[in-house]
């Protein structure tokens, strides 16, 4: 019998709170489970899995990032828009780094298809039409600001940027600067 009060969506949102405290590999069954007092047996009345509850992890994420990138980028344009979408991805890694990891999970063709993965693609797509790209050069450039902010926001958290005395802060506008005068010099027009 299902313990009176959880469900899949409470599960995956204490599951989510777990990744931004501990790390998102080390959310397991076992660990909501010690969350809730109940047994693990129990959350399979809501769960098939981990793989199930991380799933629903990426997708609280995902759905969560695109709103805050959304939110940060309307109205915007240009290296306005650049450096308003690269900030807010890295603000959220910053408040969620748990969720943040948690977005680049691995999801299977069903779960990414209904995923707001396809958002975080349109706005991309939609900064980069302020610098006139044309293809394959927009594609090149999703995936280099992808692969940038990614690596960016990875490495900050892991203290990568620590062991100098040049802030990193300084290090992210020089980085967006760049960015844009290279988006700029590829520009179609």
């Amino acid at each position: 019998m299902a313990r009176a009060g959880l469900n899949a969506e409470r599960l995956a949102l204490a599951g989510a709170e777990l990744a931004d405290e501990a790390g998102f590999e080390q959310v397991t069954l076992s660990a909501l489970a010690r969350r809730f007092d109940v047994k693990v047996a129990s959350l399979y009345a809501h769960l098939r899995n981990s793989h199930e509850l991380k799933t629903r992890i990426a997708l609280i994420a995902l759905e969560e990032l695109a709103d805050h990138v959304s939110h940060a980028i309307a109205g915007r344009a240009g290296k306005d828009a650049l450096t308003a979408f690269a900030n807010a991805y890295r603000d959220y890694g910053r408040a969620h780094p748990g969720r943040y990891e948690a977005a680049r999970f691995k999801l299977e063709p069903e779960a990414a298809a209904v995923s707001a993965g396809g958002r975080h693609a349109q706005m991309t797509r939609a900064i980069l039409r302020g610098y006139d790209l044309s293809e394959p050069d927009q594609t090149h450039a999703v995936r280099m600001l992808g692969s940038v902010f990614q690596g960016y926001v990875t490495l900050e958290a892991a203290g990568g940027f620590s062991h100098t005395p040049v802030p990193s802060e300084e290090s992210w506008v020089w980085t967006l600067d760049a960015l844009d005068a290279a988006l700029r010099s590829r520009s179609a027009s």
